[in-house]
């Protein structure tokens, strides 16, 4: 369904009311289906479009077949993130996840299954949520934001927690904190980030989180100890510092024992139990978006191109979208569906682009 048009604007501007929602579009969010054959996007109006993908890459496609197949409202404000499991899709907004099954929506019926909201300091506090993250060996999803705190979703009961190793010792300390200092509430999030979450990424064999912010730093935590163990204050790295785009990071990415990660600072891969930066990337531009692809990292951001790095720095292509500017880009690459297997970028405009390889865009889809 189309975003409600105020009751202010006569019927005969319902048209041009809906082109300059368009025209002032921003997409945040994407995630794949489980099947492969569709993409989720979400945008600034708090609207989530479900695109087939399959209908859009057959050679018998109409421009029909770029639009959504359904668009419904699902968040009051922006859609920040999404990711999707086997059965579920989560999107994430101000203050509180929604839950909706991969199923209904393909049949059109997109009734939300549940909401939940992370417990914050106060009652009043509504801080956006814009990183999402699975966890599957835990069966958990990790959420971080405004509140400058990751905090830990059991997908099997709903409910936040941090789970670490008991002790009698480290039971003591948290019921003394508990009865004594600080509520319930912060005890389920994990603390360290001084300013606002940007984004975050898995160490899947570990396991281990990764996370940047306002604060300048990338800060890595271990699950099952339930504690940071690690930061890197990247800006205070004169090689990656750039004071006048200021110290925040906006986007990581890890493979291993190695992380690449952007902002205010440069484009950096690190070798992460060295904390050494080992390549610096010549892009002036502040960096929104960044991911490892087979022996490439595929960077967006400031500007309306893909960028496409060798592991030694070495830019090897710049390939141009519709967009002015990319917030994220998505890699499909479900099993299930290899004639789908595409790379989407998204950012400010209603328009998602499509790239069957990396050497250019064969086409757009439209919100």
């Amino acid at each position: 369904m189309e975003r409600a048009v105020p009751h202010t604007v006569p019927l005969g501007q319902v048209e041009v009311f809906q082109a300059l929602q368009r025209l002032h579009m921003t997409i945040f969010s994407q995630s794949f289906s489980p099947c492969g054959k569709f993409l989720a996007s979400g945008n600034n109006y708090g609207q989530i479009a479900i695109f087939s993908l399959s209908a859009a890459l057959s050679s018998e496609a109409k421009e029909e077949s770029k639009k959504p197949t359904v668009t419904f409202q699902a968040h009051d404000g922006p859609v920040y993130s999404m990711v999707s499991t086997d059965r579920h899709l989560f999107s994430a907004g101000d203050g509180e996840v929604k839950a909706w099954l991969w199923a209904e929506i393909l049949k059109k019926g997109c009734k939300e299954l549940w909401r939940r909201q992370p417990p914050y300091r106060t009652s009043l506090e509504v801080p956006e949520i814009n990183a999402l993250l699975l966890v599957p060996k835990e069966n958990s999803l990790i959420l971080a934001g405004g509140d400058c705190q990751l905090h830990t979703m059991d997908l099997e009961t709903g409910t936040f927690t941090v789970r670490g190793p008991w002790s009698w010792a480290a039971g003591a300390a948290f019921f003394l904190d508990r009865i004594l200092t600080l509520p319930l509430s912060l005890q389920r999030a994990l603390r360290g980030h001084t300013d606002y979450v940007h984004c975050l990424a898995l160490r899947e064999r570990n396991p281990e989180v990764l996370s940047g912010g306002e604060d300048g730093a990338v800060r890595l935590w271990d699950l099952r100890m339930a504690k940071e163990v690690q930061t890197i204050e990247v800006y205070k790295h004169e090689e990656c510092s750039r004071p006048h785009n200021g110290r925040w990071i906006g986007c990581l990415a890890t493979d291993s024992d190695w992380m690449v990660c952007g902002g205010g600072p440069a484009l950096t891969l690190w070798h992460l139990r060295s904390s050494t930066p080992t390549t610096i990337f010549p892009m002036w531009a502040p960096q929104k978006h960044v991911t490892f692809y087979q022996d490439l990292i595929l960077s967006a951001g400031q500007g309306p191109c893909v960028n496409q790095w060798q592991l030694s720095g070495e830019l090897k292509a710049q390939v141009p979208g519709s967009s002015p500017g990319l917030l994220s880009l998505s890699l499909n690459q479900q099993p299930a569906a290899p004639e789908c297997k595409v790379l989407t970028a998204a950012g400010n405009s209603c328009r998602v682009d499509v790239f069957t390889n990396l050497g250019y865009r064969a086409f757009s889809l439209s919100f």
